[in-house]
């Protein structure tokens, strides 16, 4: 008897011992961290590694989409090289009087092999050093050649022996809401990041935090985030159409609403950073226009409805030397205190004009000498006046 109990309880020892390695080796199986690593044993990888593998070739003109990401993928490797990061550093004094560095980053983008780069005004700022990183990560320091703050933009160089690979650049006044917009640029530091959208809008105005008020933008919802600031936006030619120049956004990330210069407006001022180091501006010389409705036609009895309504013309400004009229009869219409007896200029080198912004556009075209036809209205008569542009005192 007491030998049946012996075997017994060695037996329930056994299976005590079984079940707890058992247990053991469950548990350990199932609290194995995820790795990433395969789970197959050395025979599978070796059987699988000496299998045959069957590529599949998808035809390039099966799918639109595979046709349009190649497209991208194209784009970025043309124009990837030719975007710079630039870090600018600036000179500040802190609490306690203390001269110390700060830096601040960008892009920027190679206009010219002979390392031309352009980039935004922001971006450089009144930096005492300037440093480019190019494609290949080769760090060079750059010198400023001129900058200009009431487009916000500014052109840099950099030494190099060979000449540089250059973004092509398009034309920003054939663009339609709609097309592609694909950003490429150093959001956050991130080099040569790119996004990909569409044009959502265009002639936006927006005032930045520095108060410069800026026209004809271009709105698009490729993502642009901070360090994108001069980086190019291309079409999907592969055709830079604008400078990535500021964002709307509650939160300082990308919001699915960006804003780029035209490169039609970049290209000139540009050339003439590197051409004379400033910007002239061309110059009219009215002061004050009232924009022309047919609510305001009809209270004062106008022979038209749109236009802009002179009110007073510069003293030997061009307008004044072409014999522009301004008003010098006071009315109030409503809340509108003007002046009338002036002319009303309806059409500016034959272009349409409803809106100041109009007229502000139609000028910024031109530069300064350029003999420009204005069409105003005077009382009765449409009369032709040619206009020679002179330099304005925005000039920079």
């Amino acid at each position: 008897m007491a030998v049946k109990r012996t075997y017994l309880l060695l037996w329930m020892i056994l299976l005590i011992l079984i079940g707890f390695i058992l247990g053991v080796r469950w548990g350990f199986m199932q609290s194995q961290p995820i790795t990433g690593q395969s789970s197959l044993s050395q025979q599978d990888e070796s059987r699988l590694s000496r299998s045959p593998v069957t590529a599949v070739t998808v035809p390039a003109s099966s799918s639109s989409i595979e046709r349009e990401e190649q497209n991208v993928i194209n784009i970025y490797q043309r124009l990837s090289p030719t975007v710079v990061n630039i870090v600018a550093t600036t000179l500040e004094m802190n609490f306690w009087m203390e001269i110390i560095p700060r830096k601040g980053q960008g892009s920027g983008f190679i206009i010219d092999p002979r390392g031309y780069i352009l980039t935004n005004n922001h971006v450089v700022g009144d930096a005492s050093r300037l440093e480019v990183t190019l494609a290949g990560m080769t760090k060079v320091p750059a010198k400023l050649v001129g900058r200009d703050v009431e487009t916000d933009l500014a052109v840099i160089r950099i030494e190099s022996r060979e000449d540089l690979p250059v973004a092509p650049l398009g034309d920003s006044d054939s663009l339609h809401v709609g097309q592609k917009a694909i950003a490429i640029g150093n959001p956050f530091g991130l080099e040569h990041t790119i996004t990909v959208g569409v044009i959502s809008a265009l002639n936006r105005q927006i005032r930045t935090g520095e108060g410069v008020s800026l026209f004809e933008l271009i709105q698009t919802d490729a993502a642009i985030n901070p360090g994108n600031s001069g980086g190019p936006l291309i079409n999907s030619r592969g055709e830079v159409i604008g400078i990535n120049t500021a964002i709307f956004s509650t939160s300082g990330g990308a919001q699915g609403i960006g804003f780029a210069l035209p490169i039609n407006l970049a290209r000139d001022v540009s050339r003439q950073l590197i051409e004379n180091g400033r910007v002239d501006r061309p110059f009219l010389g009215i002061y004050g226009a009232v924009p022309l409705d047919v609510e305001l036609a009809r209270a004062l009895k106008l022979k038209v409805d749109t236009g802009l309504i002179i009110q007073r013309v510069i003293k030997g400004s061009p307008a004044d030397l072409a014999g522009i009229k301004g008003g010098y009869q006071p009315v109030v219409v409503g809340n509108w205190r003007l002046y009338l007896g002036g002319d009303i200029i309806v059409s500016f080198d034959k272009k349409k004009i409803v809106t100041l912004q109009d007229l502000s556009s139609a000028i910024r075209r031109h530069k300064p000498g350029d003999a420009v036809l204005v069409v105003v209205v005077r009382g009765d008569r449409r009369l032709n006046l040619t206009i020679t542009l002179g330099t304005g005192p925005g000039s920079s």
